[in-house]
């Protein structure tokens, strides 16, 4: 019987520092909020999320031998993700990030690049995946990924019984061609509302679902901040109202999204439930700083769905 979650693709460590609405130039010290250090990317901070809601989850991705990497490796481990599958690459860098985040949550964002974007795709990964219930590929834009054996690793997924849910390191021009490859094998495809617009065309988010519907995602989920989701299932689309949160840093959301959406999932609930709690778990990420913001667990998160209003209709 296939268990647990698989996240595969970027890896990086996110410093989030708040609120920061100017430099000094100086040597004096200014006092600020919230500095946090956390693994994040959109596979490692999905899986450290869906960890921390429950979900039994293994990581294939990949760090640089220096400091920053011991750091990702100890961070997933300590919320529970099992990291067999995080290689380590000699010689090489940790991706990671550096945000400066203003008191109204706009930010700045310094990435040096590294061997996050470049996560193993081998014989090992293709066979956790065939012993997953869940596999998350999020791998989508990656200059290492893009024309490589992605498609058929899904497609070994899909045929052991995996549900395929699907996300993107960048919308870069190859990754046009590549959700053609991969989406046949994508139960839920999750990528966000700017992301849709770039990949489909079209600056009508209902229109961008149905062309990724017909590129073969069984299902589409388009994540739309403070307007909810897009979901487009069964040949209905759906609006998901966001939840009222006071957001203080959104650097995670996305990802936060998707392993909310994962870790409902996984516990039986009907596919828009699930994005309702997805919903909230972004909310609640978005409530702090960093990659968990003010996630607590699974319980909480249902507990605070009740606690909070809706916000705006989604637009």
């Amino acid at each position: 019987m296939n268990t647990g979650l698989l996240a595969i693709g970027l890896t990086t460590l996110d410093i989030n520092a708040y609120p920061i609405d100017g430099l000094t130039h100086t040597e004096r010290a200014i006092l600020i909020q919230g500095l946090e250090c956390a693994p994040a990317g959109t596979a490692a901070g999905a899986a450290l999320v869906a960890a921390l809601l429950g979900v039994n989850v293994k990581l294939a991705g990949a760090v640089g031998d220096d400091m920053n990497g011991l750091f990702v490796r100890a961070g997933l481990e300590r919320i529970g993700v099992e990291t067999g599958l995080l290689v380590t690459r000699a010689g090489e860098k940790t991706s990671s990030t550096l945000l400066a985040v203003e008191s109204d949550g706009r930010r700045s964002s310094y990435h040096r690049p590294g061997a996050g974007a470049a996560p193993p795709l081998d014989a090992a990964v293709t066979a956790a995946a065939r012993a997953s219930r869940f596999v998350h590929y999020a791998a989508i834009g990656g200059p290492a990924t893009d024309g490589g054996p992605g498609a058929d690793l899904l497609r070994e997924a899909k045929a052991s019984g995996a549900t395929v849910t699907c996300d993107l390191i960048s919308p870069r021009a190859s990754a046009v061609d590549e959700i053609a490859r991969i989406l046949p094998y994508v139960d839920y495809f999750m990528p966000s509302a700017a992301e849709a617009i770039f990949l489909s065309g079209s600056d009508d988010l209902s229109t961008a679902a149905q062309r990724f519907v017909e590129l073969g995602a069984r299902a589409c989920v388009i994540k739309n901040g403070r307007h909810g989701a897009l979901v487009l299932l069964d040949g209905h689309t759906h609006l998901v109202p966001a939840f009222a949160v006071t957001p203080v840093d959104t650097t995670s959301c996305g990802d936060s999204f998707c392993a909310g959406f994962i870790a409902a999932l996984d516990r039986g609930w009907a596919p828009l439930d699930a994005c309702r709690f997805a919903g909230m778990t972004a909310g609640l990420v978005a409530e702090g700083v960093g990659t968990l913001g003010a996630l607590q667990d699974f319980d909480a998160t249902v507990a605070a769905m009740d606690r909070y209003g809706l916000a705006i209709e989604p637009a």
